[in-house]
């Protein structure tokens, strides 16, 4: 989806002032200016001028930032200036509301006051504070970014699935989120990058040892909403794609023949298009964690997609709820999909690894150990805290066995690290609240905490944050529990969701297409999943 850009008005320039003193030349020749008025005018052109001068006046900026130890480490700006907007396009790999430096880089400003925020990723603290630039001066700010949890350490590693930033950019970028993987979306509906340029022979990059960037990823974006692509060597031909014709299962198909790598992530919960998908087109990943959730600020409608109540999920936070609730319906309708994480960075103001997943491999980071043990779920999503949990000493992903005839305990260990003010921890169990751990008020906290399953289903953990701008939380992939024969448990509530679903967009389809032939191909599929969904609702093991 699009993003409004920060635009500033420029100061007027040499050539508007010497147009006001011509002006001026021209009214002293009119006999009825006196004096009196003319010298007025001359100390208001005075004025002026000595207003835009300090307006264009410029100092310098320095930013120097190490991790404790003095060693230099690549981090982010997000810089505003005395009115609040951003300060942008400063150079080169910055984008919209934030700069990149490796380290230490110094700028070239407008005088003025302005406020300054320097962050990693969530392993790492912020740091934030003001500084003034006068004319003429120069000013160095040190910042030292303490490191609150290494992850590596334990074997988890972070990826962004949804990046637009220039390939030749995405290395220092993602140094500068401390992100590990990083798929370059390229190509999608109104542009090809690979029509202008050669693609690579080697599509996946490798540097620093263990942080890989693919750069052929891609996106079909529509009327239906937004699936990622991942795993190709070569483009779809997707360019052009009208609004609703083809169907995105022609594409979906496409890619299947032509990689067996394929890795399909649906990129949000409400696209019009998640029950054709689910139903059809087989996705190994959902945006749980995605770009509707920015940095400063919520999008807070559902765009092109299935709206939800506003009323019972009021703005800012209300789609961050939304979404949850309808991943929700996903696991209760008996479908086993791990969630993603993406922030959109070069289409929306999030910086690369805003929205991120991680995931734990064991023993030496590759690509493909990365990939497989996301399709797994052995991962959390989180754009802010730091949810390092185990159940029963397993990672998230788990299909724990029990028996019918007793209850299955579940004993939770839980590492919270958080920069956000974070009251409690939650267990949901099968789409509810089951239970909460209280936190404390520290960044860095040990929580554990028993509690009692006696419905076969589902249950994850999640943290959601006190910050009233933007939905901020971290969430496990989901845990399994199997009670008695290893049967899913099949919600009836949430699967005729889906069919009211399908029924709203056929009608949305019918009403977009007037051309018989397209609109007979599109609906296809969408026939298709109503009689997938229909047939869930009759293989229903619960209400």
């Amino acid at each position: 989806m699009g993003s409004p850009y920060c635009s500033h008005h420029a100061p007027r320039d040499e050539r508007s002032m010497e147009r006001t003193l011509r002006k001026s030349a021209a009214i002293t020749c009119r006999p009825l200016i006196t004096r009196s008025v003319m010298a007025t005018f001359v100390v208001s052109v005075l004025l002026t001028s000595s207003s835009t001068r300090r307006a264009t006046a410029e100092g310098t900026l320095r930013f120097r930032v190490n991790d404790g130890e003095g060693h230099p480490i690549p981090a982010r700006v997000h810089l505003r200036d005395e009115a609040g907007k951003a300060v942008t396009a400063l150079g080169h790999k910055d984008h919209l509301d934030h700069l990149t430096l490796d380290g230490e880089r110094t700028l070239s400003l407008p005088v003025g006051t302005y406020v300054y925020g320097v962050e990693r990723s969530p392993e790492w603290e912020r740091v934030s504070g003001e500084v003034t630039i006068d004319e003429g001066g120069s000013q160095t700010v040190d910042v030292v970014l303490q490191q609150l949890v290494d992850l590596k350490q334990h074997g988890w590693y972070s990826g962004d699935l949804h990046i637009h930033r220039p390939a030749d950019e995405v290395e220092d970028l993602m140094r500068a989120s401390d992100l590990h993987i990083g798929p370059v979306i390229t190509w999608w509906n109104d542009h090809n990058h690979w029509q202008q340029h050669s693609l690579p022979k080697q599509p996946l990059v490798r540097f620093d040892g263990n942080r890989f960037a693919h750069l052929v990823a891609g996106e079909d974006e529509r009327e239906g909403g937004a699936l990622l692509y991942f795993g190709l060597d070569e483009p779809l031909d997707i360019t052009g794609s009208g609004r609703e014709f083809p169907s995105p299962m022609t594409f979906v198909q496409q890619a299947r023949r032509q990689s067996d790598r394929l890795h399909l992530d649906i990129e949000k919960p409400f696209w019009w298009d998640v029950p054709v998908w689910l139903a059809l087109a087989k996705p190994d990943t959902i945006g749980l964690a995605n770009n509707h959730m920015c940095r400063d600020r919520m999008y807070e409608t559902e765009a092109w997609g299935k709206p939800r109540d506003a009323k019972r999920l009021p703005p800012p936070l209300g789609n961050g709820y939304w979404t949850q609730e309808l991943y929700y319906h996903i696991l209760n309708a008996g479908l086993r999909i791990p969630p993603s994480a993406g922030s959109a960075s070069g289409v929306l103001p999030n910086p690369v690894g805003y929205n991120r997943v991680y995931v734990h491999v064991d023993g030496e980071l590759t690509w493909d150990k990365w990939w497989n043990g996301l399709r797994a779920g052995r991962s959390f999503v989180t754009n802010g805290p730091i949810l390092d949990c185990q159940a029963n000493g397993e990672l998230p992903g788990t299909v724990f066995q029990g028996t019918s005839d007793r209850p299955f305990r579940v004993s939770l260990d839980v590492k919270l690290t958080s920069t956000d003010p974070v009251t409690k921890i939650e267990i949901v169990h099968n789409g509810e609240i089951v239970k909460s751990l209280l936190c404390e008020e520290t960044r860095t906290q040990q929580l554990v905490g028993e509690f009692t399953i006696r419905e076969s289903g589902w249950f994850l953990v999640r943290a959601i944050t006190d910050n009233p701008r933007t939905f901020r939380f971290a969430s496990t992939a989901p845990y399994y529990v199997e009670l008695g024969e290893p049967l899913p448990r099949i919600s009836r509530a949430s699967c005729q969701f889906f069919v009211d679903w399908v029924n709203e967009r056929i009608e949305r389809v019918q009403n977009n297409l007037t051309d018989p032939d397209e609109r007979a191909a599109v609906l296809r599929s969408h026939q298709e999943a109503k009689q997938y969904w229909q047939l869930r609702v009759e293989m229903a093991t619960t209400p």
